[in-house]
């Protein structure tokens, strides 16, 4: 048995670098796919379903990549060859996206280039409970949320920059619809998302599998980490059946709600995902009673329904924050554009004068977040990782509602210092509070599954939060903010509920 050496900073450093190519892919994404959509003709009620393929690649991909991973052991390692090829795909996506000339082309590309940044990205956090020991996992996940932070402030602000400070032009040219400043900002986010992973890639070096497993060992012999794991219980045909069933009849039940009210069509995706859960876990039942229990499939069906109980309690405050974040990026643009800028048309100069200041704002949420990210470490030792959530949460949600209240555009810089506080906690806090309640071996696949408390409520948002903004809000984007706001706040206080079993301090209280 051995522990897990302490890294370096500048070890951890390169171990988190191709975050930044990678936030820089997102938030070139975030900032500028419903600006492309709209200049492709999308209307505000139609951008949700639009961005569905965000989420939904992510429920799909992330598990089968955690999955993979934790089997994996090449020349170049178990984590970085997937580091490597979604950083190619990714990047070749980014060059792609602007020169569609279709909006269905558009959208199909966004599915593309989602799932090429999820095959990255996933690894990474697993990456962090390969490599660090116990009490250096905070740090980890915080340098990630730098590079999150800082890759986010150039992406984001990128076409601003180009049109501001180098006279790019920022109105469309020729017959794309698409103003040559994304374009250019597309092509450059491309060869930065290869570029910082390669560093990652070809500065660090993964341990064996016999040395991951002898660290393994020596975590279960100090009972430090995830004993409130039940992982390894054995999942029954049965079981796998009466859930299927479940989800299955809440399916067919949101879509016969649907079509008795006349609800948007788009509800309707909804209850397919949940239908499409019941099948993958009827499935696992065929495969569990045919004795094929080591089926891709039913390995990740077995590990779903085996989750540690602060995995559990993680996937309430993921579920509300997350509906807040989703309801950020997709209304933003038309919220500020409309509410702030006063712009009727998506084509018009103040339209995009209020769009390249909507990546200014996101860029400035992840410059606070980049800049609060090493701030968050020490004010979780001192009063928890949980109140340290708790109060960034809380601080991030008021910042979403106060940009009703603000009608200088400049003034929303002071809502996205509180956004970016919340940002760089949601990077980091929860990952770090789960980290030391998984088993190591299944350290990728979990990861992954957790993912599905991230891209669910993406899903919930990209359903109903059209049918929500043009029927209850009366088409005026500004009040999605405002739900965005109150869903983050709620979050933050179901973090008081947490079993945080991986707190150093905590765990000195209970071995005392």
């Amino acid at each position: 048995m051995a522990k897990r050496p302490r890294l370096s900073f500048w070890q951890i450093w390169n171990m988190s670098f191709g975050f930044l190519g990678i936030q820089f892919g997102y938030a070139l994404q975030n900032a500028n796919v419903s600006r492309i959509f709209e200049s492709l003709g999308a209307s505000v009620e139609s951008i949700p379903i639009l961005w569905i393929a965000a989420p939904v690649t992510g429920l799909i991909i992330q598990p089968i990549i955690g999955h993979m991973s934790d089997k994996t052991w090449t020349r170049l390692g178990r984590r970085r060859p997937y580091f490597l090829v979604g950083a190619i795909m990714a990047s070749a996506a980014l060059f792609i996206m602007p020169n569609s000339g279709a909006l269905w082309i558009a959208a199909g590309m966004l599915w593309i280039m989602d799932a090429s940044i999820n095959i990255s990205m996933e690894p990474f956090r697993a990456f962090i409970g390969d490599m660090l020991p116990s009490e250096q996992r905070t740090l980890g996940f915080s340098m990630q949320s730098f590079f999150i932070g800082i890759g986010a402030v150039v992406g984001s602000a990128l076409p601003y920059i180009l049109a501001n400070w180098f006279g790019v032009s920022n109105e469309p040219v020729g017959s794309s619809p698409i103003p040559p400043t994304v374009k250019w900002s597309f092509y450059l986010g491309g060869i930065v998302f290869l570029s910082a992973v390669l560093v990652t890639v070809f500065t660090t070096r993964e341990y064996t599998p016999e040395q991951i497993a002898s660290f393994n060992e020596h975590d279960a012999s100090k009972n430090f980490g995830h004993s409130d794991n039940h992982y390894g219980r054995d999942i029954s045909a049965r079981m796998f059946s009466s859930t299927g069933m479940w989800f299955l009849l809440s399916g067919l039940i949101i879509a016969l709600v649907v079509w008795q009210l006349n609800f948007e069509t788009e509800v309707y995706i909804l209850a397919g995902i949940l239908a499409l859960f019941g099948l993958i876990f009827f499935i696992s039942a065929l495969l569990r009673s045919a004795g094929r229990t080591k089926s891709g499939v039913v390995e990740i069906m077995t590990d779903l329904l085996n989750m540690p109980k602060t995995m559990g309690q993680l996937a309430v405050v993921q579920f509300f924050t997350w509906l807040a974040l989703f309801s950020m990026w997709i209304y933003t643009t038309p919220a500020v554009t409309a509410f702030h800028y006063h712009a009727d048309s998506a084509t018009s100069e103040l339209y995009n004068e209020g769009a390249n200041w909507v990546g200014v704002l996101f860029g400035a949420y992840s410059l606070f977040a980049a800049l609060f990210a090493f701030l968050l470490p020490v004010l979780a030792r001192r009063i928890s990782r949980k109140l340290t959530h708790l109060v960034s949460l809380v601080v991030g949600g008021m910042g979403l509602i106060s940009m009703y209240f603000i009608t200088d555009p400049t003034l929303l810089l002071l809502s996205m210092a509180g956004v970016g506080l919340a940002w760089a906690s949601i990077l980091a806090m929860p990952y770090a509070m789960l980290t030391g309640a998984l088993p190591q071996e299944k350290m990728g696949i979990y990861m992954g599954i957790f993912n599905f408390f991230i891209v669910l409520p993406q899903i919930l948002a990209a359903t109903i939060l059209g049918a929500i903004t043009k029927h209850l809000f009366h088409g005026e984007a500004i009040y999605a903010l405002v739900f965005g706001g109150v869903s983050m706040i709620i979050a933050g206080f179901f973090t008081l509920r947490v079993t945080d079993k991986d707190d150093v301090f905590a765990f000195l209280k209970r071995r005392l």
